[in-house]
């Protein structure tokens, strides 16, 4: 519901053919309320056009027993596939986990980059440890990233891997054994296209990775 008209962009897409086995539709529910709650997820698979919808996540863990609960009616009907739990600030990480704990979703979504690393102290190893699937928001910090390398030529060390800082950032983050999937947001083609490049070639090792972390604390 706070992504505007994504959802019937979605829907269009699907109606004008693309699909829908190839595709993985992940959303939010954000209220409180169970009866909101229902709504807003009917109103999701409506607008997506979609008679099942891949991933439902409580967004900021507002409500997360009551959203939990239809989430996991509606698993058994089969009308949502998995669960999730979402949020995007390191202060949240430790109510996060202990939700996590609680109620064992299938995925959790989390910031988590170079700039921001607070997840490798809790999030990422209990999501290892419990079998949570985890996607990453925030992979550019709003953009801090890119203007912290503004004007600087990616590293030797990092040409073999990497065509571009973005893909130098996105890597960093695909490489964690934790995580699943990175969601970089863009509306710009050239972009996508970029970021799609980090899901191919050699992927940084843990080795590498301590050398991408000490080279961009030590900008």
């Amino acid at each position: 519901p706070m992504y505007n008209r994504s959802e019937r962009v979605i829907g269009d897409v699907i109606a004008a053919g693309a699909r829908r086995e190839k595709l993985f539709l992940a959303t939010k529910v954000w209220t409180e309320g169970g009866a909101e709650g229902i709504e807003q997820m009917k109103r999701s698979a409506e607008l997506m056009q979609t008679g099942v919808i891949d991933l439902m996540q409580v967004h900021n863990l507002l409500g997360t027993a009551v959203q939990m609960t239809t989430i996991r009616e509606w698993q058994e009907e089969g009308r949502i596939r998995y669960s999730g739990l979402t949020h995007y600030t390191a202060g949240a990480h430790a109510g996060l986990a202990k939700e996590m704990r609680a109620f064992r979703p299938d995925f959790v979504q989390i910031n988590y980059s170079l700039g921001e690393r607070e997840a490798e102290r809790r999030v990422l190893p209990l999501a290892r440890d419990l079998g949570i699937a985890v996607l990453i928001n925030r992979p550019f910090q709003a953009g801090r990233l890119f203007r912290a390398v503004a004007g600087k030529e990616l590293p030797d060390f990092a040409r073999s891997f990497a065509d571009s800082w973005g893909q130098f950032f996105l890597k960093f983050i695909v490489s964690h054994p934790a995580v699943t999937c990175v969601i970089p947001a863009t509306s710009k083609p050239h972009h996508m296209t970029d970021n799609l490049g980090a899901g191919f070639g050699t992927m940084p090792d843990a080795s590498m990775r301590q050398r991408m972390a000490d080279y961009f604390e030590n900008l």
